[in-house]
């Protein structure tokens, strides 16, 4: 499948479920000072997820443009080098706002992924976590969903602090967040790499694909987890992930949506596509850069405009190594 194809998959798939298709939002976040880019699809719902904000609908599905570039999400310094990480990606996301919770969500993600109709990913190589606690997750996927204990995977506090952890998600210091139950595809033991947890778990075998996030809590400067008005549900795949296991390549830069640009880029530079990181850091930038400026954003020395022009000096940099 196409990348265009799975995102029209995805959103089709939702809105038969009773979920609103609602457009992506900008990269410059609205009204609010805590985020530099928007960098997760439920940034825009933040303030229905906090019980501030009602809108028409209690279900909603998006592809949503993001950057991770700056402040808490920041992948800048690992673009190029990995298969996964961009400055700028597509979130595939499903939302309730009070509607359906842990349940539903798990079960949504499972067809979506597995499903004649839909992606039809062979559920043998799929592998899920859940927050360490969360024997309610861990129950509806075992028992429900019929996953097998041996690729299921509890994860705790593992970031030196509590609720700091690879399956608690928190949208930044502050704000809507919530244990997560996050699903692995494994492609395959020709890769390097562990299951999520494992020593190995860097490598490039176990992808993450998807984050269920069950948004229960608001957390505010001092650090205090306040229960939200109503348990909430934020989801999200990368397309360009999602893209790589449906298109049968190990990175995200072998898919085609990164292809054109790195041929293009290869051809501007006057140099071959082999594969090189520096030609991955050029397609990467080129992509966010594109997108940023569209939205308002121009290269200055402060704030986001700063963070713009780091990426511009970035790819230059790369581009001069290439010749």
């Amino acid at each position: 499948m196409k990348s265009a194809e799975i995102r029209e998959a995805f959103l089709s798939f939702f809105e038969q479920k009773g979920h609103t298709r609602v457009a992506s939002s900008s990269l410059i976040p609205g009204n609010d000072p805590t985020l530099l880019f928007t960098n997760a699809g439920m940034n825009q719902f933040k303030d229905c997820f906090l019980g501030l904000e009602k809108r028409a609908y209690t279900r909603a599905a998006t592809s949503q443009k993001c950057v991770r570039a700056g402040g808490k999400h920041n992948d800048l310094e690992n673009v190029g080098y990995t298969a996964r990480h961009h400055t700028f990606f597509e979130m595939l996301g499903n939302f309730s706002f009070g509607d359906y919770f842990k349940r539903d969500a798990i079960h949504f993600a499972w067809e979506f992924l597995t499903g004649d109709k839909w992606l039809n990913l062979p559920k043998e190589k799929l592998w899920v976590t859940v927050y360490a606690t969360d024997d309610e997750a861990f129950d509806i996927w075992t028992q429900e969903v019929g996953v097998p204990v041996e690729r299921m995977i509890r994860i705790g506090d593992n970031k030196g602090a509590p609720y700091a952890s690879d399956n608690f998600w928190t949208m930044g210091d502050t704000g809507p967040c919530g244990p997560c139950t996050e699903i692995f595809f494994d492609h395959g033991e020709h890769i390097w790499g562990g299951p999520p947890g494992s020593p190995e778990e860097d490598g490039d075998r176990y992808i993450e694909i998807w984050n269920n996030v069950f948004m229960q809590f608001n957390r505010t400067a001092d650090g205090v987890l306040h229960p939200l008005p109503a348990p909430s549900v934020d989801t999200g795949m990368g397309l360009e992930r999602v893209s790589a296991v449906l298109q049968h390549v190990n990175s995200n830069y072998e898919i085609d949506l990164f292809q054109s640009l790195l041929n293009a880029a290869a051809q501007a530079i006057g140099c071959a596509n082999e594969d090189q990181a520096s030609l991955k850091v050029v397609a990467d930038h080129i992509r966010s850069c594109g997108f940023l400026i569209a939205d308002g954003v121009t290269p200055s020395n402060e704030g986001r405009g700063y963070v713009l022009r780091r990426i511009i000096r970035r790819a230059c940099r790369h581009g001069n190594k290439l010749g």
